[in-house]
């Protein structure tokens, strides 16, 4: 969470998708995943579900509770654990040996072509 005063709504991460449940487009924002706004129209649906957000966002300030960081403002470290079964690290590292690479660079590699 960051602090209460320095986020802008416009910052926040947007989907909009189509709901078969309720027939209608629906608008989300990751960084606060209860707010939603349906619409027949994708568009309404988007223009809806940030002005939510920004209502909310702004109830948030004023009563001085914490305010969701924005995916696009955070930083990352570009380091994270996996776990994975044992024959298939095992794989990897073969298949990294082969290659003349590190299993490192065979992971990210991989990743970065999905």
């Amino acid at each position: 969470m960051s602090k209460v005063h320095s986020v802008d709504p416009a910052h926040y991460t947007y989907r909009v998708s189509w709901s078969p449940e309720d027939d209608e487009f629906v608008g989300t924002c990751l960084e606060l995943p209860s707010l939603s706004w349906l619409s027949a129209s994708q568009v309404d649906a988007l223009v809806g579900v940030q002005n939510v957000v920004t209502e909310v966002v702004a109830d948030l300030v004023a009563e001085g509770e914490p305010v969701p960081e924005p995916l696009s403002e955070r930083r990352y470290s570009g380091k994270f654990n996996v776990r994975l079964p044992s024959d298939l690290h095992r794989e990897l590292a073969i298949e990294a040996a082969e290659h003349g690479l590190s299993l490192n660079r065979l992971v990210s590699d991989r990743l970065a072509r999905n």
